[in-house]
């Protein structure tokens, strides 16, 4: 369960006994969860903050070339914070997502392009019904070459994109990056009712159909 739903009371209920109930929400931090390490030998990460991570990784584990993607919390001041901490918007994190992905399949600059289309990059501090710093947009690059990338990236779409409004993603260097708790991990495919009510009830899709009509995807994108 997220931390900020705007849903009807019922549904908002709903979903908190639901989430309590099945996931054990307030159980304690698992031990070990730390910030991961570098890439398994030819392969490549990358870092984005969409929103819900539940959704990001959802996202991008249909990209063709992507090996994993693991769920957690980046460019906070607190090592090894709880989903709980973040949530409370006092450690400064944003929910994000890791990117294992397979260079020779799809490229950084590839899934940066994806990534754009699946967010709403208009919106500060928010995506979609979650609202607050943990929420907000970013490319958090590993190194000095994926910076420019992003950047490029970042110029690319203020000349191509099909609407008005700024873009006000978060382009920084990453710091570390502290994989969530278990029971977020894959949360769609563990959780596919609960997840899809999630996310059809957030308008993720709705708005971001909205936000970018008919411009096509990518090529070498997954199907929406």
């Amino acid at each position: 369960m997220k931390s900020v739903r705007i849903w009807t009371f019922g549904a908002l209920v709903t979903v908190l006994v639901g989430a309590i109930t099945a996931l054990g929400v307030g159980a304690p931090r698992a031990q070990g969860s730390t910030a991961t390490g570098p890439a398994p030998a030819g392969l490549a990460k990358a870092i984005v903050a969409g929103g819900c991570f539940w959704c990001v990784e959802s996202d991008f584990d249909k990209v063709p070339g992507v090996v994993s993607t693991t769920s957690g919390y980046i460019g906070g001041k607190l090592a090894n914070p709880s989903y709980e901490q973040v949530s409370a918007k006092i450690t400064g994190h944003a929910e994000a997502v890791e990117i294992v992905y397979d260079p020779k399949r799809v490229s950084y600059e590839q899934l940066l392009e994806y990534f754009w289309r699946t967010i709403d990059p208009t919106t500060k501090d928010r995506q979609f019904c979650d609202a607050g710093s943990p929420y907000r947009t970013a490319i958090f690059a590993l190194d000095a070459q994926q910076l420019a990338a992003a950047k490029a990236s970042l110029a690319s779409l203020e000349k191509s994109k099909p609407f008005k409004e700024p873009v006000v993603t978060e382009i920084a260097l990453a710091g570390p990056f502290y994989a969530a708790e278990e029971y977020h991990q894959d949360y769609y495919k563990k959780n596919p009712l609960r997840y899809k009510y999630y996310r059809t009830s957030c308008g993720r899709d709705a708005r971001i159909a909205q936000l970018w009509g008919n411009a096509p995807m990518p090529p070498g994108s997954p199907s929406k």
